[in-house]
């Protein structure tokens, strides 16, 4: 197993620049995420270290070697790609064992290592079998297989579970997860899906256009997300946000309503000249039907749409012309036309510069 640290790294294509100075280390045996929406740079990041594109500036180190013209081949990673890339004309062991064929390993030890790769990922039945008599899910584990035979020093895995249904891509989730605790091989995965990124990283790097928005554990990320961008990807739903004005207290409003604050968010209020906008964040999950309490703020809003999920429901309301989602008990028994106060506990609550877009509540 190895570090990987991405020291200042740059790719352009001509005039654009596809990774823009990326600083980060990923730790032996680490989990790490690259997550973002399509064109972000993150796909791009990984395959600078598959040695696939070559490194405009800047170094890249796997453990202390620096690899920027180091062949692929000899950098000791393995990748699963997308499209799974199997041959077709091969049986699975033949497609687990050809990387190491190809490499002149003696026949026993390819015989050793297919077996426990199998045996890993259940794939013992399937031996036999050409890729077309296997699911999308069985396709997607003797891909992960050939990895795995190959005893890297990392992995890379770009966007592996994207051809998959939703019922594998949670099921295969798990195993990916399961894989990297027996392993323990340092692996960077690659997905534009944050609920992928939240639930399999031991820690997510956020980008946009290039550039590393904020690096951090699933629950870092979700509960102090620095800018706008990295509180508005992470989460599901997606975080509300609002503009509102301060006051000449320590109070906000939004339109006519004013939302009365305490603690930090009032602080944070309290700094910004009367008439100031302000860019508050509140997530739907956080978000209840209030009678008004201390430790709350109060939106008043007009139900619109109302999605029943079971246990759960989404109320779709406006408040003074902003549109919010609500993520609630079903036993709340609210319908369209209803008028609402939907409660923000005052620990939840972000406010952001609306400018800058950073975060201005630590």
């Amino acid at each position: 197993m190895a570090t990987v640290t991405f020291d200042h790294l740059i790719k352009r294509y001509g005039e654009f620049t596809a990774v823009n100075d990326l600083n980060l280390e990923v730790a032996d045996g680490e989990f790490l995420v690259l997550v973002g929406p399509s064109g972000c740079g993150k796909t791009t990041a990984l395959r600078c270290v598959a040695g696939l594109e070559d490194i405009t500036e800047g170094r890249l180190l796997i453990g202390d070697r620096v690899v920027n013209n180091v062949a692929p081949k000899d950098r000791d990673i393995a990748m699963v790609f997308q499209s799974y890339a199997l041959y077709p004309h091969m049986s699975v062991y033949d497609n687990l064992a050809f990387g190491l064929k190809l490499r002149k390993t003696p026949k026993a030890d390819i015989e050793r290592r297919v077996k426990e790769a199998a045996g890993i990922l259940g794939l013992e039945r399937f031996l036999d079998r050409k890729p077309k008599a296997l699911s999308g899910g069985q396709r997607q584990r003797v891909a992960l297989g050939r990895a795995i035979v190959r005893e890297p020093s990392v992995f890379l895995m770009d966007e592996p579970l994207s051809n998959l249904d939703a019922k594998l891509r949670v099921q295969t989730r798990a195993e990916i997860a399961r894989l990297h605790q027996r392993l323990g091989t340092t692996t960077i995965y690659v997905t534009h899906d944050q609920v992928e990124a939240m639930t399999m990283g031991d820690r997510i790097a956020v980008m946009k256009d290039g550039l590393l928005m904020q690096v951090g554990s699933p629950q870092e990320l979700y509960d102090h997300p620095t800018n706008v961008f990295v509180a508005g990807f992470i989460g599901s739903p997606a975080m509300n946000f609002a503009t509102v004005k301060a006051t000449e207290g320590e109070d906000l409003m939004l339109g006519s309503a004013k939302l009365n604050l305490s603690g930090a968010a009032a602080r944070a209020a309290a700094d910004r000249p009367k008439g100031a906008d302000l860019l508050i964040g509140f997530r739907p999950e956080h978000l209840d039907i209030t009678e008004g309490r201390a430790d709350t703020i109060a939106i008043p809003a007009l139900v619109d749409v109302v999605e029943y999920l079971g246990n759960e429901e989404l109320i779709h309301a406006r408040a003074e012309g902003t549109e919010i989602v609500a993520l609630v008990p079903s036993d709340r028994q609210v319908k369209p036309g209803d008028q609402v106060n939907l409660g923000v506990p005052l620990e939840k609550l972000h406010m952001f510069d609306p400018e800058s877009e950073k975060s201005l509540v630590a």
